[in-house]
């Protein structure tokens, strides 16, 4: 089978199991669907007035950090469980990891965009 048949097997089971999730969703869709279907919010209250909310963009920046460091902790965990045999250059490429992280940190901050207005 080789390297290459397990890589085609994953890339089979990765169509094969979407496909059979959507071919029972689309022959069972309704064919003629209600007044109470169509409409945006089936399940709530509906919406009085205009329904486009405006969100500050400061939002999006603190999530935005939050998956920055979120991601590095991602990165950080490998390294410290190898550490003892990865030596003197990786240390080394950590900190310079960190440090960057460090910049960006600082740089968002400088900006304000962990300012809580």
């Amino acid at each position: 089978m080789g390297e290459y048949g397990a890589l085609g097997i994953f890339f089979l089971v990765t169509l094969v199991f979407p496909v059979s999730a959507l071919i029972p969703a689309f022959i069972l869709q309704p064919r003629q669907p209600t007044k109470e279907k169509r409409i945006p919010y089936e399940c709530g209250v509906d919406t009085i007035g205009k329904t486009h909310v405006r969100y500050r963009a400061g939002y999006f920046l603190y999530a935005l950090m939050f998956l920055v460091f979120d991601i590095e902790t991602i990165f950080l965990y490998p390294w410290a469980v190898r550490f003892g045999h990865l030596g003197l250059f990786a240390l080394v490429e950590m900190f310079i990891f960190v440090g960057i992280l460090a910049i960006g940190l600082g740089y968002a901050w400088k900006k304000g965009a962990l300012a809580w207005k």
